[in-house]
């Protein structure tokens, strides 16, 4: 199932559900839309997989499976 991680693994930026500037790679990375842009250029930096918008998790789903209350912890 996929974790949607509540912060940019770059910045520490916050990252709610339904953020529209997300991005994940099929490992789940993720970041904001600036580390993307202009740090990574597309690619994840952990597994080199391409970052594409995260998906939206519905409400009803959120309620049952709630989001990871797991920090990302930025290397360095």
């Amino acid at each position: 199932m996929l974790e949607l991680r509540p912060n940019c693994e770059t910045c520490d930026k916050d990252l709610p559900n339904g953020g529209p500037d997300t991005y994940i790679c099929t490992f789940e990375c993720t970041f904001c839309a600036d580390c993307n842009e202009s740090t990574h250029k597309g690619t994840c930096p952990n597994c080199g997989g391409n970052l594409v918008l995260r998906p939206t998790r519905p409400e009803k789903f959120m309620e049952k499976f709630p989001q990871s209350t797991k920090r990302v912890l930025k290397k360095g």
